[in-house]
């Protein structure tokens, strides 16, 4: 028998207020846009919280729908869209897909409606077009770059990187925090991420949010001719599980590629592909999609640069 109705109904998840753990961030020699006086400087009202924060408020709903499947094939494609500071609250919905469809819409929002991502989650192998390769393949080649005017697509890192995230290492100047720390104030905790005995992978697993220090923390070393000082932030991110879940403490092995390039009226924008292996460099794990939106205006001499022929 047909059903009644086919309305799309909707999941939401709790209120929660999402912590400022980057005001001490550093790169370039110099403090990042999560440092408050740096985002006043550059028109903005705080420092705000780092947008993969927000991923933490939908493995909740998404586990509903796809049960631990979704920690080893899952996929967040995800458009930031407004920052967030400390003591504002957020939420994540999700449409709750039919029985056997493996792609749905989610987004999050502020407690005033105000929204903070758009994005598609999906369960793979086969996940279709993702929000960012849709928003990949609207892109227009940018007309003249001058912080990223070294770059091209297809560029790679120089070297492999050799990452690991041990529950109390330190992950660096652009993550000044550990793991076991995040933890204590992470919107969404789960035993999975501390103990391995209550995982069913008999591990403890890297929290989704933190697969995105886990490909970042060593990016210095891909050696990107970017130029600077300058500062940005991330405006698109996709994170992708392939053969997953990762877990805490494991060794992995990372490659990175310029996959796009793209401007705005106020960033230069550079995407890179960071595919995450096993430490022989043999099994992808997982891939991480990340746009990094490059200030104008925080590049001294952009203006004149840019007006050059």
């Amino acid at each position: 028998m047909p059903k009644a109705f086919d309305s799309p109904l909707t999941l939401r998840g709790p209120l929660r207020e999402p912590r400022q753990m980057l005001a001490d961030q550093a790169y370039g020699g110099h403090s990042s846009i999560h440092d408050d006086a740096m985002a006043e400087k550059l028109g903005f009202r705080a420092g705000p919280i780092e947008g993969p924060t927000h991923f933490s408020l939908f493995p909740p709903l998404l586990e509903t729908f796809w049960g631990q499947a979704w920690f080893e094939r899952g996929c967040l494609s995800a458009h930031y869209q407004t920052m967030v500071v400390e003591g504002e609250a957020t939420r994540a919905f999700a449409e709750i897909p039919p029985p056997g469809v493996h792609r749905t819409k989610v987004w999050a929002e502020k407690a005033d409606g105000t929204p903070v991502l758009e994005a598609s989650a999906s369960l793979g192998p086969d996940h279709g077009q993702t929000l960012l390769e849709t928003r990949l393949a609207r892109l227009t080649p940018p007309e003249r770059l001058v912080i990223l005017a070294d770059l091209h697509v297809g560029m790679t890192g120089a070297a492999d990187e050799i990452v690991c995230m041990a529950p109390d290492q330190h992950m660096g100047a652009l993550y000044p925090f550990s793991l076991i720390q995040k933890l204590r104030v992470i919107t969404e905790n789960s035993p999975w991420y501390a103990d391995g005995s209550a995982s069913p992978w008999g591990r403890p697993i890297i929290p989704l949010e933190m697969i995105s220090v886990l490909a970042e923390y060593s990016s210095h070393a891909a050696a990107f001719p970017v130029k600077g000082p300058a500062v940005g932030l991330f405006a698109d991110q996709e994170i992708r599980m392939i053969d997953g879940p990762l877990f805490v403490g494991e060794t992995y092995l990372i490659r990175r590629e310029i996959a796009a390039l793209s401007e705005s009226r106020r960033t230069e924008s550079y995407w890179v592909r960071t595919r995450i292996f096993d430490a022989a460099g043999e099994t992808l794990k997982a891939e991480m999609l990340l746009n990094h939106a490059t200030l104008k205006e925080s590049y001294s001499g952009h203006a004149e640069s840019a007006g050059q022929a």
